[in-house]
Formats: structure tokens, C-alpha cells, sequence
């Protein structure tokens, strides 16, 4: 039986994106603290990437594992293909931002670290749901279960069974 390599994959994506609501809220934290303003909206988003990529892992490990039922849906198939594509949007565009917000500012101490820690945390985890968004694309694509069916050898488990009933 083939391991399904996708859930540990989830797990590194929840894990970095916990990482990286930590460290950026550190340094909205010290921004309000220091500047006593809010938090460039650059931060501010790579607080929100994180924050929607919790909620979106729900449906996304949810639903293959709980209710692959609901997935014999076109609509719920894409539903989370476009959920996934989202998300990896975000953590692209968050990281990128934050990326040129520091390139050009003058920043040394423990807050600049943070902000470029956190920035190649992002960079890690755009590439982890990058990975994930284009092995479902093509799943999608040539017909399959996007990695989140009942697969058992490249065969979905129960398909061609036929249940016979007496008298037929």
C-alpha cells in the first residue's frame, strides 16, 4: 500500500504557518510598541496568511480523511483545489511583500531577524503548498482523486464492486 504523503505535508504547512503567526506577531508587537503606530501592511498580511492557512487545513484535511464521501463531487473538488491555489497565493504574495518592504529600509536588532526569519519561513512554506497545489492540479486533470480518495495500488477501493442480492 502506497503511504499518502500529502498529511505529513499538511502537518509541515500547519507547523510553519504557526511559526510564522508567532514571529510576525512579535514584530507587529514591537512595531506598535516602538513606533506607536500600526504595523506595515506587510506585516500585517503575513499575519493573515498564517491565520487563513489555519482555517483553510481544516476543510483540507477534513475532508479527504473524515468525508471523501462529499469529494465524488465535482463542485467539493474544486472547491478545495481553488482553497489550495488561494492559500498558495497568499504565502506567495507575503512573502514577496515582506521581502521588498525589507530590502529597502535600514534594519538591524532582534526585530529585523524576526521579520527576515519569518520572511524565509514563508518562502519555505509558499514552496511546500506550491508542491501540494500542482500535484492536485494534475491529479485533477487527468482524472483522479487529487490524492484525496480511497486509493489502494492506482485502483479506488470499491470501484467495479458490484453487490449482489439474492433472487438476482
Amino acid at each position: 500500500m502506497a503511504v499518502n504523503w500529502i498529511l505529513p505535508v499538511r502537518g509541515v504547512q500547519a507547523v510553519l504557518a504557526i511559526t510564522v503567526l508567532g514571529l510576525m506577531a512579535y514584530v507587529s508587537s514591537w512595531w506598535l510598541s516602538h513606533w506607536r503606530e500600526s504595523s506595515p501592511s506587510e506585516v500585517n498580511f503575513l499575519i493573515f496568511a498564517p491565520s487563513w492557512t489555519v482555517l483553510a487545513l481544516v476543510p483540507l484535511i477534513a475532508m479527504p480523511w473524515r468525508f471523501s464521501h462529499l469529494l465524488s463531487s465535482s463542485l467539493a473538488k474544486w472547491g478545495l483545489l481553488t482553497l489550495e491555489g488561494l492559500t498558495m497565493l497568499f504565502w506567495f504574495g507575503g512573502f514577496v511583500a515582506l521581502a521588498v518592504f525589507l530590502s529597502d529600509r535600514i534594519c538591524f536588532g532582534t526585530v529585523c531577524d524576526v521579520a527576515r526569519a519569518s520572511t524565509a519561513i514563508s518562502a519555505f512554506n509558499w514552496v511546500a503548498w506550491a508542491i501540494t497545489f500542482v500535484v492536485s492540479v494534475v491529479k485533477m486533470f487527468k482524472g483522479g482523486d487529487m490524492g484525496f480518495g480511497r486509493r489502494k495500488g492506482g485502483v479506488d477501493v470499491g470501484a467495479g464492486k458490484v453487490d449482489m442480492h439474492q433472487g438476482v
